[in-house]
């Protein structure tokens, strides 16, 4: 048993979704408001307060989704505050989580498949790459490489697709092709009223580059 939470632990440590999706403020402040507290817990806290941050996060996701349950973006950041509070707590209890948040992306899915240029197939992606095959899960290379080329025809510009996309190329020791999507992530264009969220990002593209590079240089 120590050993199996040992493996779920390692697998949930990615997935902490650091998708920084755009919505206007003057269109949904709520929503924006959201994802800005999003970046601040996802990249300023840790270890408890993390935690305690998340959950705070899911339960202003679930108001969105009960005050607009028709809105696919509130489904969105709902399985995004879901999952990254999985990706902060790990171990087996983590696993709930990661499946609620599957629920959310796949209702998102059913509602707007294109809504935030595509993001619940990405975090989606995401997930089924991050967590452990059956039967500790629900984990399948085979459907995130799906979701996540869908993902990227909906926003080949995008920093997240690109670079969770690159991510998942790094995994599979596919370090040339993983280069060529992170280089198209650093170049992404940085969008209005997530400066945090960008430049956080923009360290994690660098980190996983310079992993690239070394595998390259061998």
């Amino acid at each position: 048993m120590k050993m199996l939470k040992r493996t779920v632990a390692m697998f949930l440590a990615g997935v902490s979704l650091s998708l920084s999706l755009y919505a206007q403020a003057d269109e949904w402040p709520e929503l924006l408001g959201v994802q800005q507290q999003w970046a601040v817990v996802n990249y300023s806290l840790q270890d408890e307060e993390k935690l305690k941050g998340f959950d705070a996060l899911i339960a202003q996701a679930q108001g969105l989704t009960q005050t607009w349950p028709d809105r696919a973006e509130a489904w969105i950041w709902l399985g995004i505050s879901q999952s990254s509070a999985a990706g902060a707590q790990g171990g087996l209890d983590a696993l709930g989580l990661a499946k609620q948040a599957r629920e959310s992306f796949e209702k998102a899915m059913s509602l707007d498949e294109t809504a935030l240029s595509g993001s619940a197939m990405t975090s989606l992606g995401v997930l089924y790459h991050k967590l452990p095959g059956w039967p500790i899960s629900f984990g399948s290379d085979k459907k995130a490489e799906k979701l996540l080329k869908q993902a990227l025809t909906l926003n080949p510009e995008g920093i997240d697709p690109n670079y969770f996309y690159a991510e998942f190329l790094f995994d599979d020791g596919k370090y040339a092709k993983a280069r060529e999507y992170l280089l198209l992530a650093k170049q992404a264009q940085p969008r209005p009223n997530r400066e945090f969220a960008d430049s956080s990002r923009q360290k994690e593209i660098d980190l996983l580059l310079a992993k690239v590079e070394k595998k390259l240089t061998r």
